[in-house]
């Protein structure tokens, strides 16, 4: 089971290294930023949830290369887009913030490995406060309350801590039903990276100091 956990936070922060890694040098160089937010974002956006499907949905079929280069993709395309985090944050802000995330994670991954409570029961509750969370952010697109951002932020927070914790038990007792070894640790890769990238995205946008 050790063995599991390390190559799942070993992917997770390779898929990271590559999403930062992408952003940063997307943000630096003018002509990408300007074809990847104005020539070909949408492209990039629908790829991206063309290859998190594909994972989901064939993860327990595909070949481990198979699932290795597509998480690997995945992280490559999350990373184009995540370059405007680079734009708009100073880089001090964001390495710290990147730093109380990984905290945070290290936290709920450790609870969510040796609590005995059952947090599978949580799945549930934690998806319908995301969905919650998602229809009040679609309806202040129109209404522009500040304070409906910081409450939309701070429970979007919970949720993901929620679900870090969720994640790794499901992990630890393969409730994905995915038999092979690989292919189990590339899966709760990705969704150990999907939690910390929301968690740092929405601490960020709280905490983060804005470039002038």
């Amino acid at each position: 089971m050790n063995q599991i956990f390390t190559k799942v936070f070993l992917w997770m922060f390779i898929g990271l290294a590559i999403t930062f890694g992408v952003g940063y040098y997307v943000s630096t160089n003018d002509v990408m930023l300007g074809n990847v937010f104005s020539n070909y974002f949408w492209i990039i956006v629908i790829a991206e949830i063309a290859v998190a499907l594909f994972l989901g949905v064939r993860i327990r079929k595909m070949s481990p290369t198979t699932a290795t280069i597509s998480y690997c993709l995945y992280s490559l395309l999350s990373g184009l887009t995540f370059s405007s985090v680079f734009v708009t944050y100073k880089l001090e802000s964001i390495i710290w913030v990147f730093a109380i995330t990984a905290i945070v994670m290290l936290v709920m991954s450790i609870i969510g490995y040796v609590t005995k409570m059952d947090l599978t029961k949580l799945g549930s509750f934690l998806l319908m406060a995301l969905i919650a969370t998602i229809l009040v952010s679609i309806a202040n697109i129109f209404i522009g309350s500040e304070t409906f951002d910081l409450g939309i932020n701070i429970v979007v927070i919970l949720v993901f801590v929620g679900y870090t914790a969720y994640d790794v038990q499901v992990i630890k007792r393969n409730l994905y039903g995915i038999e092979n070894e690989q292919n189990l640790a590339i899966y709760g890769a990705l969704e150990l990276y999907l939690d910390f990238i929301n968690i740092f995205i929405r601490l960020l946008e709280i905490f983060g100091d804005t470039r002038d």
